[in-house]
């Protein structure tokens, strides 16, 4: 049995993560350069520790060849592959010049960095728009930029520059013809020292915002068996030229026609390894444990097997309806995603505290079933149930896109989220039935809330005599936004049995599961369990079922007749401050005051979570005051610059 020794930072002390470990090694403060990319300690520190070797996890210095170096210098084994295949490789430039001499097919563009904007401007042209602006070192979408012209290329460079020197501290970038409409598949290798190499199969990583994967899923519907074949055999040679040991993954685009190109290769154990690890029923980590030890593979490719279908969400800090940007806080309340054939893979419980210094991500929820649909499916009852409150998260919208009919199809690519979603919500509504559901959830809990609260102003007296006579019906208008359902409750003689009628449909529903705590209530809807989270919102009902969030407003019959006549709110004030959309440092300041400003003109630059992102003007107009300085903390909400009030919105 494997000793544990697990590194924290100052902000890491108490987290999740170190529960874990056997012994945990304080590793120094908060800012990854002073912590978890600081080499000299994390080798000082497993020295001390008695260990014999360091995995570098996901991020940070798992791809640092300098890194690997070091550990093997110190007399420990790196987890991971040798030092010259992580340069060969982990370098995306020189992996794909590689590739070309490995016969693997390649994305045209350049094979070497870009210097200064001149050059970038000479190569832009040669390569054609639009093109796609990556970092040369790391991966995880850091630093990735797509350009549409010549005018949008000094700014996306000075970006990307500065999002991949933070993220890798290498600001190296190169520049590639982007392919619209394009898969992302992914395949993983696994290699021993001995010159076998195998792959796994593929993974889908289609689905993806800010360039970063939110959906993984193993098989791909886009990939046949000879596909398959023929993306493993590239794989393969590719590892074999470059020396490769241990786990990694060789990452491909699919063009609409079936051609394939060799994108990078990340050298390193994948995020989303959970989803191949359950269809071949592989320990991805223990294979990778073992080849480090010097043990031979011991498997061959015919002897890799597939079954059924594993999909993927990760689970993230951010806000899908203010472009994704990450969001901070305390974990409130916390209940985990649970299922039969789920694995959840979490760094979080209540009282966790998710800052700004690291990555958004929170956990990872995998669903395996005999066929995709089977998977899908018990994914999205799985998130229907996960409850993670006190600070924004995707969960609802990974079901959403999870419960889009368009991937339910099979439907993908990278352009995924663009084409079918608009500040985080579908473009399609939500089909009619789906509400419905949601409407009896709301209507139950208020009419339950209701009776509570009349059974408890009774006397006693009257509380224990004779049952009341049930009444035949007990009737609420309920409304969601512009829609609205007339819904009809009637207590059957069974216990925690109803008859609920929507707009005069009658359905068979059952009860058994309210947690006021976590705020979940669990239907039985004409025999189908549906789980519902809850949320209170003034004195209305949040209700969030397979991807849908919506509030809904229950009336009895005469508090509609006062409510259907109030008249609508106001239009809303032009607005005259910029506002911070989420915790993080100010980086740049791009006004002054007396400034001209229009709509959509990025004012100031804030770093948080290893992203840097930058705050557009919300108006035209004129700057009053600028109260953002370089190198400020700053929170969610804050006034970050000030607009002469005469402003109207463009």
């Amino acid at each position: 049995m494997f000793e544990k020794i697990l590194i924290a930072s100052e902000i890491d002390a108490r987290s999740h993560h170190l529960q874990a470990a056997d012994e945990a090694v304080f590793i120094g403060p908060s800012r990854a350069d002073q912590s978890y990319l600081d080499q000299e300690k994390i080798i000082a520190a497993a020295r001390s520790g008695g260990c014999t070797a360091i995995h570098p996890g996901y991020g940070f210095l798992s791809e640092n060849p300098a890194f690997a170096e070091k550990v093997l210098a110190a007399g420990l084994v790196f987890i991971g592959p040798p030092p010259a295949a992580i340069a060969a490789l982990g370098d995306k430039v020189a992996s794909k010049a590689l590739a070309v001499k490995a016969g693997v097919p390649v994305v045209p563009g350049g094979l070497s960095p870009v210097g200064s904007l001149d050059e970038a401007l000479a190569a832009a042209e040669e390569i054609g728009f639009p093109l796609l602006l990556k970092p040369a070192a790391g991966g995880g979408g850091k630093g990735m930029r797509i350009v549409g012209s010549r005018g949008e290329l000094a700014a996306a460079i000075q970006a990307g520059r500065a999002e991949t020197r933070k993220a890798f501290g290498d600001e190296r970038v190169f520049l590639e013809n982007y392919i619209p409409a394009a898969r992302h598949i992914e395949i993983q290798v696994i290699a021993d020292r001995y010159g076998t190499v195998v792959h796994l199969g593929e993974r889908e990583c289609s689905v993806q915002r800010r360039y970063q994967k939110i959906i993984e899923e193993s098989p791909s519907v886009a990939v046949a068996a000879d596909l398959r074949r023929r993306m493993g055999e590239s794989a393969c040679r590719l590892a074999g030229a470059a020396g490769y040991e241990n786990a990694g993954t060789v990452e491909f685009i699919l063009d609409p026609q079936g051609g394939f190109y060799f994108l990078e290769m990340n050298t390193r154990l994948q995020v989303e390894h959970p989803v191949t690890e359950m269809v071949t029923g592989l320990d991805l980590v223990e294979l990778q444990l073992r080849v480090a030890a010097g043990e031979p593979l011991g498997l061959r490719q015919e002897e890799v097997a597939w079954k059924g279908w594993a999909v993927e969400a990760r689970i993230c800090a951010e806000d899908p309806a203010r472009g994704f940007l990450p969001a901070t806080g305390m974990i409130t309340r916390y209940s985990p995603a649970r299922g039969a054939n789920i694995r959840l893979d979490s760094g979080i419980e209540a009282g966790s505290f998710v800052s700004v210094y690291y990555d958004s991500l929170l956990a990872k929820v995998i669903a395996w079933g005999a066929a995709r649909g089977e998977a899908i499916e018990a994914l999205v009852r799985a998130l229907n149930g996960y409850h993670i409150e006190g600070l924004a998260t995707n969960v609802d919208f990974v079901n959403a896109v999870l419960t889009h009919p368009e991937f339910l199809a099979g439907n993908l690519s990278t352009g995924f989220i663009a084409d079918h979603f608009e500040a985080g919500r579908p473009k399609i509504p939500p089909p009619r039935e789906r509400l419905e559901c949601m409407a009896m959830a709301a209507t139950i809990v208020y009419h339950n809330r209701q009776n509570l609260t009349r059974e408890s102003l009774k006397p006693m007296a009257a509380q224990v005599g004779p049952a009341r006579e049930r009444s035949a019906c007990s009737a609420y208008t309920v409304r969601s936004g512009q829609e609205l359902f007339e819904v009809c409750l009637q207590k059957d003689a069974a216990p925690h049995q109803w008859t609920v009628t929507v707009d005069g449909r009658p359905h068979a529903v059952a009860t058994p599961e309210f947690e006021f705590y976590r705020r979940r209530l669990r239907l039985t809807v004409d025999g189908r369990s549906c789980m519902f989270r809850l949320y209170y919102q003034y004195s209305f009902f949040g209700v969030a079922f397979c991807g849908t969030s919506r509030v809904f407003e229950v009336f009895s019959p005469r508090e509609w007749e006062l409510a259907r006549h109030m008249p609508a709110g106001q239009e809303e004030a032009p607005p005259h401050e910029l506002l911070c959309p989420m915790p993080g440092l100010v980086v740049a300041v791009r006004v002054k005051t007396g400034d001209r400003v229009y709509r959509g003109q990025d004012l100031v630059s804030l770093e948080s979570m290893k992203m840097e992102s930058f705050v557009a003007s919300p108006c035209d107009g004129e700057v009053a005051e600028v109260l953002a300085v370089p190198g400020q903390a700053v929170e969610a909400d804050e006034v970050l610059v000030r607009f002469k009030r005469d402003i109207r919105p463009a």
